[in-house]
C-alpha cells in the first residue's frame, strides 16, 4: 500500500530499482541526490509504476538512454481525462482538495522547493544532472498529464521531438545544457499551459518561434545557442551564418539558376536551329546532307553487324 517513498540526499550506491515498479500504489519516488549509476533497463513486457505521479531522479550518475518504453504504463500521467475530471471536482466539487500528507523537496521552474503537502493531480518527471544520453524518446508525448519535465544537464542528442506538443498540461520545460541540435518546433506553440522553458546551451538553429507562449519568454531561454535567431534574441535570422534553413534556401536557388540556365541555353540553341534552317537556304541544304549521311552510316554499320 506504499504511495509516497523519499530516499533523496542520501548516500545510496546501486543501479535503478527496478523492482520498486511492482508497488502498484506507489505515487512519489525521490531517489535525488545518491549515487545511483547505470543504464536504466526495462524488459520489453513494462508493467512497472502504474501510478506512479512524481519521479525524481536527478543528481546521480545514472547514463545511458532513457527506454522508449518506460513510460507506456505510467497510467496516472497517461490519463488526461482523469486528471481534468478531479481537477474540475477539486475546484469546484463539494470536496476539499486531497493531499498526500507527506514533504518532498523537487526542482521547480530552475529552483528548489519544498512540497509539504503533494497535491494529487501535481505530475513531475526530473531526471536533471545525470549522463544521459541519445534521443530524447518520443514515447514521452504519451504523458499528457505531465506538469513538469526536467532535463537539464545531461548528454541528449537528436532533435526536440515535437510529441512533446501533447503534454497539454505541461507548465515548465528544461531541456537546457544538453547537446539538441535541430529547429525548436513550431508544435511546442500549442503548450498553452507554459509558463517556464529553458532550451539555453544545447546546440539549436534556425528561428524561434513567434506565437503564443514563445512571445514570453525572455532571452535566457534562448541563450548560447550560436545558430539560434529571432526575439527575444537580439541575433536576426540573416545575421545566423550556416543555419541550416539558409542554406537550404541557397542550394535551392543554386539550383533554380542552374535550371532556368538550363532552359534559356536550350532555348537559344533551339531557336539558332529554326532561324538557320529557315532563312539560310545553302545552310539548309548542307544541314539535309549531313543528316542523311550519318543516317546512311548508322543504317550500313546495322546490316554489316548482321
Amino acid at each position: 500500500m506504499l504511495e509516497v517513498l523519499n530516499l533523496g540526499n542520501n548516500q545510496i550506491h546501486d543501479t535503478f530499482p527496478l523492482w520498486l515498479g511492482a508497488l502498484s500504489q506507489l505515487r512519489v519516488l525521490i531517489l535525488r541526490s545518491n549515487q545511483f549509476h547505470g543504464p536504466i533497463i526495462l524488459p520489453q513486457i513494462n508493467q512497472s509504476f502504474p501510478m506512479l505521479q512524481i519521479i525524481d531522479l536527478s543528481s546521480n550518475s545514472f547514463m545511458g538512454g532513457l527506454p522508449s518504453n518506460m513510460f507506456e504504463n505510467w497510467k496516472a500521467m497517461i490519463d488526461e481525462d482523469k486528471s481534468q475530471s478531479f481537477l474540475h471536482r477539486t475546484l469546484y466539487g463539494p470536496r476539499e482538495p486531497q493531499y498526500y500528507q507527506d514533504t518532498v523537496t523537487v526542482m521547480i521552474k530552475g529552483l528548489d522547493r519544498e512540497l509539504t503537502k503533494i497535491l494529487s493531480i501535481f505530475t513531475i518527471v526530473d531526471v536533471s544532472n545525470n549522463y544521459f544520453q541519445g534521443d530524447i524518446p518520443k514515447s514521452i508525448g504519451i504523458l499528457k498529464s505531465l506538469h513538469l519535465l526536467n532535463m537539464l544537464h545531461n548528454s541528449f542528442t537528436g532533435q526536440i521531438p515535437t510529441s512533446l506538443e501533447n503534454l497539454a498540461m505541461l507548465e515548465s520545460l528544461d531541456l537546457s545544457q544538453n547537446n539538441i541540435s535541430g529547429e525548436i518546433p513550431w508544435q511546442l506553440t500549442k503548450l498553452t499551459f507554459l509558463s517556464v522553458l529553458n532550451l539555453s546551451q544545447n546546440h539549436l538553429v534556425g528561428s524561434i518561434p513567434q506565437s503564443k507562449q514563445f512571445l514570453t519568454f525572455t532571452n535566457e531561454s534562448f541563450q548560447e545557442n550560436p545558430r539560434l535567431c529571432r526575439p527575444p534574441l537580439s541575433k536576426k535570422c540573416k545575421d545566423a551564418e550556416g543555419s541550416p534553413s539558409s542554406a537550404q534556401s541557397e542550394r535551392k536557388y543554386d539550383w533554380e539558376l542552374m535550371w532556368i540556365g538550363f532552359g534559356v541555353g536550350y532555348g537559344a540553341g533551339v531557336g539558332m536551329l529554326f532561324w538557320t534552317l529557315a532563312l539560310w537556304r545553302k545552310g539548309r541544304r548542307e544541314f539535309y546532307i549531313f543528316v542523311d549521311g550519318m543516317l546512311a552510316l548508322i543504317f550500313t554499320s546495322m546490316a554489316f553487324s548482321k
